[in-house]
């Protein structure tokens, strides 16, 4: 995508990056430029949990453009997933009606453990579908869906990867990349935590904690929850990497899901 601010301004794209990440700079001036980045941005800038929203601009191509306040910093590392800063953001983000509120009136979806299984099965090769552990895992998953009310239902981030959490110079800690932003039960959000950043002997006590920050003691359901939707993710990533040719991936999350439902099956 090319495109300019102005005559005093430089644009280059952020490498690494899908291609919709840029740079911006003049003498004066460093900005974080996002095409087609979500609305639900500037609520999330407003209560701090992304840097600051700048300006927003629609081209002349029907492509929208955020400027974000640039901020010297970097990910986070796998290790420093389970510090007590990260838990507190998430926090905050699961518990801000407002969030909630917003995501909704902008179209957020709302996804339950059953439009998840649907996703599953939709179009599923019938390689997968006849797969001993993949439909023994599916079956469980469908008699055991986790009965948790919509009405309790929070926003979610959706891909809690260690890369989307950006720890400033200053000691300020953001979550990024909201693309995959859904109103869901939190223990899909607090899976992924759990599964690649906490270990599991450690489940119970970094969730203790996460709910002691707002004064609550831990629901006698959420580790079935989140062992759920632990087992509910490895599937679609198995399914994804069937229909992406990726088999190495594939196989890797099939020997995921066996390990995963060995070393304690709630289900």
């Amino acid at each position: 995508m090319v495109f300019t601010l102005g005559k005093d301004w430089q644009v280059e794209p952020i490498a690494g990056d899908t291609g919709t990440a840029f740079m911006g700079t003049n003498k004066e001036e460093k900005l974080f430029l996002k095409q087609n980045t979500s609305p639900f941005l500037a609520a999330l800038a407003i209560e701090e949990i992304t840097p600051r929203l700048v300006w927003a601009k629609r081209l002349v191509s029907g492509d929208t453009i955020t400027a974000q306040e640039w901020k010297n910093g970097r990910s986070l590392h796998k290790s420093e997933m389970t510090q007590k800063s990260v838990a507190e953001l998430l926090h905050r983000i699961h518990h801000l009606p407002v969030l909630k509120k917003i995501l909704g009136q902008i179209g957020g979806k709302t996804v339950t453990p059953f439009e998840l299984l649907n996703q599953y099965f939709r179009g599923l090769n019938p390689q997968l579908r006849s797969h001993p552990l993949l439909k023994d895992v599916a079956n469980r998953l469908r008699s055991k869906q986790p009965n948790f009310a919509r009405s309790n239902y929070e926003v979610c981030h959706g891909d809690l990867n260690h890369k989307n959490w950006l720890l400033s110079d200053h000691n300020q800690l953001y979550l990024v990349d909201w693309e995959s932003a859904l109103i869901a039960d939190p223990a899909l959000d607090l899976s992924m935590l759990m599964y690649h950043y906490v270990p599991r002997e450690n489940w119970q006590e970094w969730l203790t904690s996460y709910y002691a920050l707002g004064g609550e003691e831990l629901p006698p359901d959420l580790e079935a929850r989140v062992h759920w939707y632990v087992l509910m993710r490895l599937l679609l990533n198995v399914k994804d990497a069937y229909e992406r040719g990726r088999f190495h991936e594939m196989n890797q999350d099939i020997i995921k899901l066996s390990q995963v439902l060995n070393e304690q099956s709630l289900l």
